[in-house]
């Protein structure tokens, strides 16, 4: 198998990437009190020692009280814990790689048990000061981002965390400016997220968005069902100040609309005409819900991947759990080494490595 179109060089702004592989956003809870630790930095800096072309971290939360719903979740604000960024991104580095970080709002999402301290945002709709003070913290962790030295961001507007929870019909029934019938009224919220976020780091830093259809909520979920849905969806943030479209599926390889083999990235990509990022099950024999169940491995034959590269329907493509499994995976794949690579095992989600 020829895999070297994966390891072209990618340029878009003031990002330079020695290859197209991405390390996806994985949460691991690992950061006592939000603060990230030298297991964190070593974590990451391995991965970018072994050829990772783009490292994007697992989410980091705003300086808002609901933000996040565990309490090792990392913060991406206060003197602590962006000192540990710092470490972390300069370890990486030191290897050669490039990070950015992913800012994140867990929004209403189920408390967990053990962390209640959380505001009544959690139980109540946000009012208009909620949602100012909300985008304000956006942006500060934005600027925070490009000060600490990260090559670009990204914001996670996607499975049925806050920002994606704007999006959905199901979840905003707001009456106001921030509510609206259709999907393009209802991502005001996120085009005002984008816009100060952009303003906070300026023209040339990138801003990366996460998005899905689907919902840890509800699998089966679809914001845009149409090509021109999407593009009603899409292109206000791009014109917002969106650079890169990280597309979530569960697996990549599926079709996004009747008519097309384009999947969600191919999609975004033409219509937006913006670099895209493909995620789903990548490195797995099978999707990801049944790679917890044992089922599938990391030994993937990747010419469907190839294949789609080749044709230029995206930029750019996101490993997650085999990367967790193997931090070598890109250097094997590389290398030609498919036969070495890792089965993956849900047991190492709770390990860092």
């Amino acid at each position: 198998m020829n895999t070297e179109i994966l390891f072209s060089p990618f340029k878009y702004k003031n990002l330079e990437l020695a290859n197209r592989l991405v390390m996806a956003p994985m949460t691991r809870v690992q950061s006592p009190g939000g603060v990230p630790t030298q297991l964190v930095a070593d974590y990451y800096s391995r991965r970018a020692a072994s050829n990772v072309g783009l490292i994007i971290t697992e989410g980091t939360v705003i300086d808002r009280p609901a933000s996040k719903s565990e309490k090792d979740i990392p913060d991406f604000y206060g003197e602590k814990a962006l000192e540990g960024w710092k470490k972390v991104a300069e370890a990486v580095h030191r290897e050669g790689g490039k990070i950015a970080p992913q800012i994140w709002h867990v929004g209403d999402t189920r408390m967990n048990e053990d962390y209640p301290e959380v505001e009544m945002e959690k139980t109540s709709t946000m009012t208009l000061a909620d949602i100012e003070g909300t985008i304000s913290q956006f942006a500060a962790s934005a600027k925070s981002a490009k000060e600490l030295g990260f090559d670009c961001l990204e914001i996670h507007g996607a499975h049925g965390y806050l920002i994606d929870q704007f999006f959905w019909e199901v979840t905003n029934t707001r009456t106001d400016e921030y509510g609206g019938k259709t999907l393009e009224e209802r991502s005001r919220f996120a085009v005002d997220v984008v816009k100060a976020m952009r303003a906070a780091v300026g023209d040339d830093f990138t801003i990366i968005l996460r998005l899905s259809q689907w919902k840890q909520q509800d699998y089966n979920s679809k914001l845009a069902h149409s090509p021109k849905e999407m593009e009603n969806w899409l292109l206000p943030l791009k014109e917002a100040g969106v650079d890169i479209f990280h597309c979530s599926q569960r697996r990549f390889w599926e079709p996004e609309f009747e008519g097309s083999d384009l999947n969600f990235a191919g999609w975004a990509k033409k219509i937006t005409g913006q670099p895209t990022i493909t995620v789903g099950s990548v490195g797995l024999n099978s999707d990801f819900l049944s790679s917890f169940a044992g089922q599938g491995s990391s030994k993937t034959d990747l010419s469907e991947l190839i294949r789609r590269f080749e044709r230029e329907e995206f930029d750019l493509v996101a490993i997650g759990r085999a990367l967790i499994n193997d931090y070598q995976w890109v250097t094997k794949v590389k290398e030609g080494r498919l036969d070495e690579l890792s089965d993956f095992s849900a047991s190492n989600l709770g390990v860092y490595y």
